[in-house]
C-alpha cells in the first residue's frame, strides 16, 4: 500500500505546518545538526523505506545553507529506502544564473539542478521560476507552480479593478503581466528600465497610459526593491492614483524592507510565503502576506495520486 511522507527543512517550518494541515498528513521534522565546524548532519527519525517522501525546502537566505540541508536530507532519504523523493521548493535559488550573461560565468541554475538529480531527487515541484527554461534542465519531471491564483483572488476581493491596471517592471515580465490583465480584466503598461550594475537599477520611461489609474506592478521577485521603487516613483511622475505591487518571493535583500517603507508612492506591497518574512519585514504595515500553502497542497496531492497539476490553474 502507498503512503505519502511530508518532511520539512528548516527554512520555511510555517509554510510546511500549514501544508500538513491542509493535506492533513503528519510533518517529519529531521534530526538536523551543525558539528562544531559548520558541517549538516541529518538523520531520519521515521521509517520511509517504499513511501513517496516530498520534502519542504525553500532555498532562500540563507542560500547556501538551506540548499546544502536540502541535498543532505535528499541524500538521507534515498539511502533509507524511500520509493520516491519530491523536492518542494517554493523558491528555487540561483533561478536568475540562468545563463551566461557574461564571458567566463556560471550557468548555476543549472548547477543547482544538477546536484538535486545526483542527491536522488526523482521529481521537483517549485513555484515561479524566475526564468522557464531552467525546467529544461533537469532530467526529471519538474512542475512549475504558478501563485497566480491567490495573487488574483486577493486583488479581486480588495482592489478596484474599474480603475486598475497592471504594470510590468522590465520588459521581460510582460508575458507574466499580460495574464494577470487579462484575468482581470484590465490593460497593461511597461517600464523602460535600464540596469546600470548589478542589483541596481534605474526606471526610465512609463509605456502606456497610466494618468489617474490605479497601478499594481507584478513581479515574480522582490529583491532589494531597487526596480519597484523606482517604477513607483516614474508611475507617480505620469500621473498614477494608487500603487500597488504584488510578487511571489519576497527575497527583500538589504536594504529592501527600508526603501518599502520609506516609499511614499506605495500604498500596499502583496507577497506571499514561498519565503518566510524577517521580524523586520514583519513590521512594515504596508506589506502583506498571503499563502500558497493551500496550492502547494494539492500540488502535492494531485502528484501522489498521480492526476494532472496543470488543471490547477486552467
Amino acid at each position: 500500500m502507498r503512503r505519502i511522507v511530508l518532511v520539512s527543512g528548516t527554512s520555511n517550518p510555517t509554510l510546511s505546518k500549514k501544508i500538513s494541515e491542509f493535506l492533513d498528513v503528519p510533518l517529519v521534522n529531521p534530526q538536523l545538526r551543525r558539528f562544531a565546524n559548520g558541517e549538516v548532519y541529518c538523520e531520519i527519525e521515521k521509517n520511509v523505506r517504499g513511501a513517496d517522501v516530498f520534502v519542504i525546502q525553500s532555498t532562500c537566505a540563507p542560500v547556501n545553507e538551506n540548499l546544502m540541508e536540502l541535498l543532505i536530507i535528499i541524500d538521507a532519504l534515498k539511502r533509507a529506502s524511500a520509493n520516491s523523493i519530491t523536492a518542494v521548493v517554493p523558491h528555487y535559488g540561483y533561478s536568475r544564473q540562468d545563463r551566461k550573461s557574461a564571458p567566463r560565468t556560471p550557468i548555476t541554475a543549472k548547477l543547482v539542478a544538477d546536484m538535486l538529480t545526483v542527491a536522488g531527487a526523482s521529481r521537483v515541484v517549485t513555484m515561479d521560476l524566475h526564468a522557464g527554461q531552467i525546467q529544461g534542465f533537469f532530467n526529471i519531471p519538474f512542475d512549475n507552480i504558478f501563485a497566480s491564483p491567490v495573487l488574483l483572488d486577493y486583488i479581486t476581493k480588495n482592489l478596484n479593478r474599474e480603475n486598475l491596471i497592471c504594470i510590468s517592471p522590465d520588459a521581460g515580465g510582460v508575458e507574466r503581466v499580460r495574464h494577470f490583465a487579462k484575468k482581470l480584466s484590465t490593460e497593461l503598461a511597461l517600464i523602460d528600465k535600464r540596469r546600470t550594475g548589478p542589483n541596481v537599477a534605474e526606471a526610465m520611461n512609463v509605456i502606456g497610459d497610466v494618468k489617474g489609474k490605479d497601478c499594481i506592478i507584478i513581479d515574480d521577485m522582490i529583491d532589494t526593491a531597487g526596480t519597484l521603487v523606482q517604477a513607483a516613483i516614474a508611475l507617480k511622475k505620469n500621473g498614477a492614483n494608487r500603487i500597488y505591487a504584488a510578487a511571489t518571493h519576497p527575497v527583500f535583500s538589504d536594504p529592501a524592507v527600508n526603501r518599502i517603507a520609506e516609499c511614499s508612492e506605495l500604498e500596499q506591497v502583496i507577497v506571499t510565503d514561498t519565503i518566510p518574512l524577517s521580524p523586520e519585514a514583519k513590521k512594515v504595515d504596508k506589506i502583506k502576506v498571503i499563502s500558497t500553502a493551500d496550492i502547494l497542497a494539492k500540488a502535492i496531492h494531485r502528484t501522489f495520486n498521480h492526476d494532472s497539476v496543470s488543471s490547477l490553474f486552467i
